[in-house]
């Protein structure tokens, strides 16, 4: 195979010309360039799931020759699996996910080393697998692998690109990247189990994961190649129903999201005791609106991001009950109201 040499910032890149012609678009940018894809050929991604978030940040940094790639994943192909995870078809059902991804991502690129892990990643093997890996990708579905995957990778010092999906909604971030956050600086502990639905319970469209997806590979290789702005202390959220793109600074939610105090929290019933004794009680739904319409309890619904622009709107003479889906956003939105209404402000428990 022929192979040739090229002199950029002073170091000897060699590169096989049928590499060459492959990266050619990627290597024109002046961010990557020759020495950028160089990074990309020595560097080694550990892919968490291969599942809807999973098939496209695989497949994209496989096109992109990321030289080693990890894949864990002890799940099998489901026929429900195929209208958002669209590395797999039918022949693919019943056969183990992260075998079947790697043997098609060969395909797409020989060039790369592709490893499947056909195991579910648990405390006994969280560190084996992840320290062999410059990088960490998380597309797991379920807090309690998401709290592991974290805390392993801040054990290991290793930067650690984070995606969800809800519905149609999106999140990205980067954790433990050159000193900055990890998950749990935001989130310190895990939500009770069955508290927080996920998208078997709910549903997902199909193209969300890959929006979502796409952007966790972007963020990979803008570390990798240490260019572009990371999404390090920073939340991208992406709302695919109202096309809406926001970027909130983590830092600046940090005290939106500390734990309440009981006397903060009200129940229905304690609502219900209070109204009977004639005293008003203002029941705010703080979610999307979509997700109101769905299924609510009553009150009025003011989206969480709107309230800011809204709160001349809320009564200042009725106590404010807040209420979301998993108690995340009326957390921060009584944190952002706290101290502005006399009557006092609660959040549903």
């Amino acid at each position: 195979m022929e192979r040739l040499g090229y002199l950029s910032d002073q170091n000897l890149i060699i590169m096989e010309r049928k590499e060459l012609k492959r990266y050619d678009r990627q290597i024109l940018l002046t961010e990557v360039g020759l020495a950028g894809q160089q990074k990309f050929n020595q560097s080694s991604v550990l892919v968490i799931g291969a599942g809807g978030l999973g098939c496209p940040v695989l497949q994209y940094l496989v096109a992109a020759g990321i030289g080693r790639i990890g894949v864990v994943d002890d799940d099998i192909v489901e026929e429900s699996n195929l209208h958002r995870q669209i590395l797999f078809n039918d022949l693919d059902i019943g056969k183990p996910k992260a075998e079947v991804a790697a043997a098609k991502l060969r395909l797409l690129n020989p060039l790369v080393t592709l490893t499947d892990h056909v195991v579910r990643l648990i405390p006994e093997n969280s560190e084996e697998l992840i320290k062999g890996y410059d990088l960490v990708i998380d597309g797991s579905d379920n807090f309690k692998t998401r709290y592991l995957v974290n805390d392993t990778c801040l054990k290991l010092n290793k930067p650690l690109v984070f995606g969800s999906i809800f519905k149609f909604e999106g999140q990205i971030s980067v954790f433990n990247y050159k000193g900055g956050p990890n998950y749990r600086t935001f989130f310190p502990e895990s939500p009770a189990e069955g508290t927080s639905p996920n998208c078997d319970e709910i549903g997902v469209i199909g193209m969300l994961p890959g929006i979502v997806g796409s952007y966790m590979a972007n963020e990979a290789v803008k570390i990798i190649g240490n260019f572009g702005e990371v999404l390090s202390g920073r939340l991208l959220m992406i709302n695919v129903l109202t096309n809406v793109f926001e970027v909130f600074s983590l830092v600046h939610l940090e005290p939106y999201l500390k734990e309440l105090d009981p006397e903060n929290k009200m129940s229905l019933q304690v609502m219900r005791d209070i109204e009977s004794k004639g005293e008003q009680v203002c029941l705010i739904d703080v979610r999307e609106s979509y997700e109101y319409e769905e299924e609510n309890i009553g009150g009025i619904n003011i989206s969480l991001y709107d309230l800011p622009s809204k709160i001349d709107e809320l009564p200042k003479d009725k106590k404010i009950l807040l209420y979301c889906t998993n108690g995340v956003r009326s957390k921060t939105a009584f944190n952002f109201l706290k101290g502005k209404f006399k009557a006092g402000i609660f959040i549903l428990q």
